[in-house]
């Protein structure tokens, strides 16, 4: 069934998209529209929220039993598009198999606000949750595609204003390297259903704004110091232009004795898990995230 469930997702990420450049409404809009096909699991309820200076939804379980512990999480989009809404799927799933809450934060986009408004945003929402009074051993970041990028970067800037930092992170297929120089750029270009380098550099040059992509921030895949760096999961598909960000991250972290677990599935595209409850891949990749992030939060349940 798997095999037959790929080929599925395969074939509806490559229906036929609308020729030439499109405005940033319509890529918007295109995304949102894709995204709401995505299954959304019961047993979750959402309100919004805000933190720091900007909106987030905050996602729970709709349950009188949860656990002490929250995700904060970063939604994917080429820092261009997206939205809390748009990775409900996601986040839901994940609210739903840990027991935590979660809370998306909306943050700005390119290419009205352009580097470094997003990581100004993660930085505020996290900086909001630790003047709550939330304990940072019980906060894992967690983000897919640039807001897996942005998991990554949030944690740098942490880092380098002595804040401390949260038990672990979490990325599905993040955006790592603005130099655009892994290998898997080329060797993966047409076997990405979803990506490819055009599209990555149109929506990437969006947020640059002309800015050197040399920048640790930018890639830190290939540039950041991630000394001191929580534990991390990192998981990525073999179908995927964007492979080598995840590969290189990890084997930097490892240089520096961070723990660090790449989780590498065959033949699945770009952010697969976005498609649990439609593909096996998803549903276990999903399960091996919730076990890790109970591992790094270990809490008692909480009465309602």
């Amino acid at each position: 069934m798997s095999r037959e469930q790929r080929a599925q997702v395969d074939a509806m990420l490559r229906q036929p998209r609308p020729q030439g450049s499109r405005s940033v409404a319509e890529i918007r809009a295109g995304f949102e529209a894709l995204m709401a096909r995505m299954i959304v699991p019961d047993g979750i309820r959402t309100a919004r929220a805000k933190l720091g200076d900007r909106p987030a939804l905050h996602v729970e379980p709709d349950s009188d039993l949860s656990r002490a512990g929250t995700i904060l999480y970063f939604h994917g989009g080429g820092w261009v598009y997206g939205s809390p809404q748009s990775v409900l799927s996601l986040t839901g799933h994940l609210v739903v198999k840990t027991g935590f809450e979660a809370y998306s934060v909306d943050y700005r986009l390119a290419p009205e606000h352009p580097f470094p408004a997003a990581t100004e945003d993660t930085l505020g929402a996290y900086l909001a949750l630790l003047d709550s009074g939330l304990d940072p051993s019980a906060v894992v970041f967690a983000g897919d595609s640039a807001g897996g990028g942005l998991a990554v970067t949030t944690c740098l800037a942490a880092r380098d204003a002595g804040l401390p930092l949260p038990a672990a992170l979490v990325a599905f297929s993040p955006g790592l390297d603005a130099t655009r120089t892994g290998e898997s750029m080329v060797t993966k270009e047409g076997i990405d259903p979803v990506l490819t380098r055009e599209s990555v550099e149109h929506t990437g040059a969006m947020y640059l704004t002309g800015q050197d992509p040399h920048h640790p921030m930018l890639s830190p895949a290939v540039l950041a110091d991630l000394t001191g760096f929580p534990p991390m999961l990192i998981q990525v598909g073999t179908n995927e232009i964007l492979l080598d960000d995840s590969t290189r991250l990890a084997a930097r972290a490892t240089a520096v004795g961070v723990d660090v677990i790449l989780d590498v599935t065959a033949d699945v595209p770009h952010v697969f898990q976005s498609f649990a409850g439609a593909l096996d891949e998803a549903d276990e990749a999903l399960d091996r995230a919730a076990f890790f992030i109970g591992q790094r939060i270990r809490a008692r349940p909480i009465a309602r």
